[in-house]
């Protein structure tokens, strides 16, 4: 995901598809574990994989589906704990979560962005 913006660039290249037709789906350490915020456009928030895709494309006018993991506990650095693999504890709920997530990808794409908000933002 750090270096996805070159490939992603390309693809969108590839089929004819404008930054406004892509869907970027990412972790943000900003909201709680499970919650989720659709948006159109912005910034990157410090985030290496929202970075390149941006850099990629010369743009940041595309949809993100912002899925929450919470931030590392004590002092872990950041980098370290959204490469630590989820916690045998939270597979069911994490599974749950994916499928909310998916839910709110097809809701975007077939009602748009107002309705995924309404339905889906936490």
């Amino acid at each position: 995901m750090n270096d996805s913006g070159h490939a992603v660039a390309n693809a969108l290249a590839y089929y004819g598809i404008e930054p406004d037709g892509l869907v970027v789906i990412h972790d943000e350490l900003d909201l709680d574990f499970g919650q989720l915020r659709l948006k159109f456009a912005g910034g990157d928030n410090g985030h290496n994989g929202l970075k390149s895709i941006r850099r990629g494309l010369g743009s940041g006018d595309f949809f993100r589906v912002r899925f929450g993991i919470g931030r590392p506990p004590g002092r872990q650095a950041p980098a370290d704990f959204v490469l630590t693999p989820f916690p045998a504890s939270a597979r069911e709920e994490l599974a749950l979560e994916v499928g909310r997530a998916a839910d709110a990808v097809e809701t975007l794409l077939m009602d748009g962005l107002d309705t995924a908000q309404n339905r889906f933002n936490s």
